[in-house]
Protein backbone atom coordinates (compact mmCIF):
# COMPACT_ATOMS: atom_id res chain seq x y z
CA UNK A 1 0.00 0.00 0.00
CA UNK A 2 1.52 3.19 -0.96
CA UNK A 3 0.38 5.86 1.59
CA UNK A 4 0.86 10.13 1.83
CA UNK A 5 -0.51 10.06 5.45
CA UNK A 6 0.25 13.25 6.61
CA UNK A 7 1.77 14.85 3.78
CA UNK A 8 0.86 17.85 1.65
CA UNK A 9 1.92 18.00 -1.81
CA UNK A 10 1.52 20.88 -4.84
CA UNK A 11 0.40 19.51 -7.81
CA UNK A 12 0.64 21.93 -10.75
CA UNK A 13 -1.49 21.82 -14.29
CA UNK A 14 -4.05 19.56 -11.68
CA UNK A 15 -7.47 20.79 -12.74
CA UNK A 16 -7.79 17.78 -15.51
CA UNK A 17 -6.48 15.39 -17.49
CA UNK A 18 -3.10 13.90 -16.51
CA UNK A 19 -3.05 16.70 -13.52
CA UNK A 20 -6.27 15.32 -12.15
CA UNK A 21 -5.44 11.62 -12.37
CA UNK A 22 -1.77 12.52 -10.21
CA UNK A 23 -3.98 14.69 -7.94
CA UNK A 24 -6.84 11.74 -7.18
CA UNK A 25 -3.71 8.93 -6.35
CA UNK A 26 -2.16 11.25 -3.93
CA UNK A 27 -5.73 11.82 -2.54
CA UNK A 28 -6.61 8.34 -2.47
CA UNK A 29 -2.87 7.67 -1.07
CA UNK A 30 -4.24 9.53 2.26
CA UNK A 31 -2.37 12.94 1.07
CA UNK A 32 -3.30 16.22 0.79
CA UNK A 33 -3.65 17.99 -2.29
CA UNK A 34 -3.08 21.67 -3.38
CA UNK A 35 -4.47 22.32 -7.17
CA UNK A 36 -2.57 24.55 -9.36
CA UNK A 37 -4.38 25.57 -12.62
CA UNK A 38 -4.02 28.27 -15.34
CA UNK A 39 -6.87 29.13 -16.38
CA UNK A 40 -9.92 26.51 -16.12
CA UNK A 41 -11.47 28.12 -12.33
CA UNK A 42 -14.36 25.80 -12.94
CA UNK A 43 -12.08 22.36 -13.36
CA UNK A 44 -10.25 23.51 -10.84
CA UNK A 45 -13.18 23.74 -8.47
CA UNK A 46 -14.48 20.33 -9.43
CA UNK A 47 -11.29 18.68 -9.03
CA UNK A 48 -11.45 19.73 -5.55
CA UNK A 49 -15.07 19.00 -4.68
CA UNK A 50 -14.13 15.83 -6.05
CA UNK A 51 -11.37 14.92 -3.30
CA UNK A 52 -13.08 16.73 -0.24
CA UNK A 53 -11.30 16.77 2.77
CA UNK A 54 -8.31 15.86 0.92
CA UNK A 55 -7.98 19.31 -0.90
CA UNK A 56 -6.63 22.15 0.62
CA UNK A 57 -7.19 24.94 -2.12
CA UNK A 58 -6.57 25.40 -5.31
CA UNK A 59 -3.47 28.21 -6.87
CA UNK A 60 -4.26 30.04 -9.98
CA UNK A 61 -1.02 31.15 -12.16
CA UNK A 62 0.13 32.08 -15.45
CA UNK A 63 3.63 30.46 -15.93
CA UNK A 64 3.72 32.43 -18.97
CA UNK A 65 4.67 34.98 -16.58
CA UNK A 66 8.66 35.23 -15.59
CA UNK A 67 7.26 36.32 -12.00
CA UNK A 68 4.57 33.42 -11.72
CA UNK A 69 6.32 31.02 -9.80
CA UNK A 70 7.41 32.08 -6.52
CA UNK A 71 4.18 33.73 -5.34
CA UNK A 72 2.81 30.40 -6.98
CA UNK A 73 4.66 28.82 -4.71
CA UNK A 74 4.48 31.13 -1.24
CA UNK A 75 0.48 30.76 -2.17
CA UNK A 76 0.79 27.04 -1.70
CA UNK A 77 2.72 27.27 1.51
CA UNK A 78 -0.41 30.01 2.90
CA UNK A 79 -2.74 27.14 2.01
CA UNK A 80 -0.73 24.44 3.31
CA UNK A 81 -1.47 22.54 6.98
CA UNK A 82 1.72 22.85 7.87
CA UNK A 83 4.81 22.55 5.39
CA UNK A 84 4.61 21.03 1.54
CA UNK A 85 6.61 17.91 1.33
CA UNK A 86 5.94 17.52 -2.13
CA UNK A 87 5.57 19.14 -5.49
CA UNK A 88 4.65 17.83 -8.98
CA UNK A 89 5.31 20.03 -11.86
CA UNK A 90 2.76 18.99 -14.24
CA UNK A 91 2.17 22.10 -16.29
CA UNK A 92 2.68 22.44 -19.68
CA UNK A 93 1.93 23.40 -23.15
CA UNK A 94 2.29 21.66 -26.80
CA UNK A 95 2.38 24.79 -28.98
CA UNK A 96 3.83 24.34 -32.46
CA UNK A 97 7.18 25.83 -33.49
CA UNK A 98 8.39 24.47 -36.97
CA UNK A 99 11.43 26.01 -39.05
CA UNK A 100 9.06 27.30 -41.81
CA UNK A 101 7.33 29.81 -39.99
CA UNK A 102 8.86 33.52 -40.18
CA UNK A 103 11.86 33.68 -37.53
CA UNK A 104 10.05 36.27 -35.14
CA UNK A 105 7.06 33.96 -34.84
CA UNK A 106 9.59 30.77 -34.30
CA UNK A 107 11.33 32.96 -31.51
CA UNK A 108 7.99 33.81 -30.07
CA UNK A 109 6.86 30.28 -30.14
CA UNK A 110 10.16 28.75 -28.25
CA UNK A 111 10.34 31.49 -25.73
CA UNK A 112 6.59 31.13 -24.50
CA UNK A 113 7.21 26.90 -24.82
CA UNK A 114 10.79 27.11 -22.42
CA UNK A 115 9.23 29.90 -20.54
CA UNK A 116 6.40 27.65 -19.35
CA UNK A 117 7.87 24.37 -19.36
CA UNK A 118 10.86 24.89 -18.66
CA UNK A 119 11.78 28.11 -16.95
CA UNK A 120 8.61 28.28 -14.19
CA UNK A 121 9.43 24.73 -13.36
CA UNK A 122 13.06 25.66 -12.59
CA UNK A 123 11.71 28.24 -10.62
CA UNK A 124 9.31 26.38 -8.85
CA UNK A 125 11.73 23.81 -8.00
CA UNK A 126 14.41 26.42 -6.54
CA UNK A 127 11.52 27.69 -4.26
CA UNK A 128 10.87 24.54 -3.09
CA UNK A 129 14.88 23.53 -3.11
CA UNK A 130 15.30 26.79 -1.01
CA UNK A 131 12.85 25.49 1.88
CA UNK A 132 14.19 21.71 1.64
CA UNK A 133 17.38 21.41 1.51
CA UNK A 134 19.28 20.68 4.82
CA UNK A 135 15.78 21.24 7.09
CA UNK A 136 14.68 18.87 9.18
CA UNK A 137 11.75 17.70 7.01
CA UNK A 138 13.10 17.61 3.41
CA UNK A 139 10.87 16.99 -0.07
CA UNK A 140 10.25 15.36 -3.13
CA UNK A 141 10.07 16.73 -6.88
CA UNK A 142 8.31 14.81 -9.32
CA UNK A 143 8.57 16.23 -12.88
CA UNK A 144 6.43 15.40 -15.48
CA UNK A 145 8.98 15.13 -19.13
CA UNK A 146 8.17 13.32 -22.17
CA UNK A 147 9.61 10.87 -24.25
CA UNK A 148 9.74 13.24 -26.63
CA UNK A 149 13.04 14.82 -24.31
CA UNK A 150 14.74 11.31 -25.84
CA UNK A 151 13.81 10.66 -29.11
CA UNK A 152 12.69 14.21 -29.70
CA UNK A 153 8.93 15.05 -31.13
CA UNK A 154 7.84 16.15 -34.69
CA UNK A 155 8.81 18.65 -37.41
CA UNK A 156 6.01 20.97 -35.58
CA UNK A 157 7.78 20.43 -31.93
CA UNK A 158 11.50 20.94 -31.31
CA UNK A 159 10.76 23.43 -28.62
CA UNK A 160 8.35 20.85 -26.80
CA UNK A 161 11.04 17.94 -27.18
CA UNK A 162 13.85 20.99 -26.54
CA UNK A 163 11.92 21.82 -23.48
CA UNK A 164 11.29 18.44 -21.43
CA UNK A 165 14.87 17.87 -22.13
CA UNK A 166 15.81 20.67 -20.28
CA UNK A 167 13.92 19.22 -17.32
CA UNK A 168 14.65 15.92 -17.04
CA UNK A 169 18.48 17.09 -17.00
CA UNK A 170 17.26 19.92 -14.31
CA UNK A 171 16.20 17.23 -12.29
CA UNK A 172 18.77 15.00 -12.55
CA UNK A 173 21.23 17.87 -11.63
CA UNK A 174 18.85 18.63 -8.41
CA UNK A 175 19.12 14.85 -7.72
CA UNK A 176 23.11 14.83 -7.75
CA UNK A 177 23.61 18.23 -5.80
CA UNK A 178 20.52 17.79 -3.07
CA UNK A 179 19.67 13.98 -2.37
CA UNK A 180 22.06 13.98 0.68
CA UNK A 181 20.84 16.99 2.13
CA UNK A 182 16.79 16.46 2.14
CA UNK A 183 15.51 16.67 -1.58
CA UNK A 184 14.56 13.87 -3.74
CA UNK A 185 14.16 14.47 -7.15
CA UNK A 186 12.61 12.07 -10.09
CA UNK A 187 11.11 12.57 -13.70
CA UNK A 188 8.72 10.77 -15.25
CA UNK A 189 8.31 10.67 -19.40
CA UNK A 190 5.11 9.50 -20.39
CA UNK A 191 3.89 9.05 -24.52
CA UNK A 192 0.50 9.40 -25.11
CA UNK A 193 -1.83 9.73 -21.87
CA UNK A 194 -5.84 9.19 -22.46
CA UNK A 195 -6.78 12.66 -22.00
CA UNK A 196 -8.54 15.42 -24.28
CA UNK A 197 -5.10 16.31 -25.19
CA UNK A 198 -4.78 12.93 -27.05
CA UNK A 199 -5.93 12.29 -30.86
CA UNK A 200 -9.37 12.19 -30.54
CA UNK A 201 -10.59 11.74 -34.42
CA UNK A 202 -10.76 7.58 -35.05
CA UNK A 203 -8.29 7.68 -37.68
CA UNK A 204 -5.33 10.29 -35.52
CA UNK A 205 -6.02 7.93 -32.75
CA UNK A 206 -5.43 4.25 -34.53
CA UNK A 207 -1.94 6.08 -35.92
CA UNK A 208 -0.96 7.24 -32.47
CA UNK A 209 -1.72 3.43 -30.84
CA UNK A 210 0.26 1.93 -34.23
CA UNK A 211 3.37 2.97 -32.60
CA UNK A 212 2.70 1.62 -28.88
CA UNK A 213 3.45 -2.00 -28.76
CA UNK A 214 1.26 -2.31 -25.56
CA UNK A 215 -1.53 -1.53 -27.88
CA UNK A 216 -3.05 1.60 -25.24
CA UNK A 217 -2.49 4.85 -24.04
CA UNK A 218 -1.53 5.52 -20.26
CA UNK A 219 -4.64 6.50 -18.28
CA UNK A 220 -3.85 9.67 -15.89
CA UNK A 221 -4.51 7.36 -13.04
CA UNK A 222 -1.60 5.31 -14.06
CA UNK A 223 0.80 8.06 -13.86
CA UNK A 224 -1.29 9.28 -10.92
CA UNK A 225 -0.30 6.07 -9.18
CA UNK A 226 3.40 6.42 -10.18
CA UNK A 227 3.83 9.93 -8.74
CA UNK A 228 2.18 9.02 -5.66
CA UNK A 229 4.59 6.18 -5.00
CA UNK A 230 7.46 7.82 -6.06
CA UNK A 231 6.64 10.86 -3.21
CA UNK A 232 5.54 8.36 -0.84
CA UNK A 233 9.08 7.91 -0.56
CA UNK A 234 9.03 3.92 -0.59
CA UNK A 235 12.09 3.72 -2.99
CA UNK A 236 14.71 6.75 -2.41
CA UNK A 237 17.17 4.91 -3.92
CA UNK A 238 15.41 5.80 -7.51
CA UNK A 239 16.20 9.54 -7.16
CA UNK A 240 17.50 11.46 -9.91
CA UNK A 241 15.76 8.69 -11.94
CA UNK A 242 13.30 8.74 -15.21
CA UNK A 243 10.17 6.67 -15.69
CA UNK A 244 8.97 5.78 -18.91
CA UNK A 245 5.45 5.22 -19.31
CA UNK A 246 4.65 4.95 -22.68
CA UNK A 247 3.89 1.61 -23.62
CA UNK A 248 7.14 0.46 -24.72
CA UNK A 249 7.12 3.48 -28.10
CA UNK A 250 10.28 4.55 -26.87
CA UNK A 251 12.31 2.19 -25.18
CA UNK A 252 16.41 3.40 -23.94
Amino acid sequence: MISLENQTLFVTGASRGAGAGIARQIAEAGGKVILGYARNSEAAKAMASELGDQALGLVQADFSAPDAAEPAWNEAKSLADGPIHGLVLNHGVFEASNVHDPADIWRQNWARTLQINLQSCADLARCAAQDWVDSAQGGSLVAISSRAAHRGDDADHPAYAASKAGLIAMIKTLARAYSGRGLLAYAISPGWIDTEMAPQDPDDRKAALAEVPYGDMASPDELGRLCAFLLSGACKSATGATFDVNGASYVR
